[in-house]
């Protein structure tokens, strides 16, 4: 059925951008670098595999009409928003607290917010 492929493309999708978030924690320089990468890339990638998820759960729930199908694709899709909020406003405080610091990035060559007197 054309459902199953993309659930499995969802989880492919997402398998592969989590993956490349923690080959970029392990490869990149400096703290700023490594906070993108785990950040950026796990949640696109986690996004992905709970869409997957979440089209599994309501699938399953029109064709056996049993609820816990309902819940699994809501609770999908409240980590989904939870992750999304609190992935940018942790590596926000991460990288400001880096950066107060005074942790400069690798290969620095213009510091904006060191000009500005932040």
């Amino acid at each position: 059925m054309i459902l199953d492929y993309v659930i499995y493309l969802c989880l492919a999708v997402g398998l592969f951008f989590n993956g490349l978030g923690s080959i970029g924690l392990l490869r990149f320089p400096d703290v700023y670098t490594r906070l993108h990468a785990s950040t950026k890339a796990t949640t696109f990638g986690s996004i992905f595999t709970s869409l997957s998820v979440i089209i599994y759960g309501l699938y399953m729930l029109a064709t056996t009409a049993d609820m816990q199908f309902l819940i699994l694709a809501v609770h999908a899709f409240i980590a989904v928003v939870t992750l999304a909020i609190t992935n940018a406003i942790g590596s926000h405080a991460m990288a400001r607290a880096a950066h107060r610091s005074g942790i400069l990035p690798a290969q620095a060559v213009v510091d904006h917010l060191k000009e500005a007197g932040k």
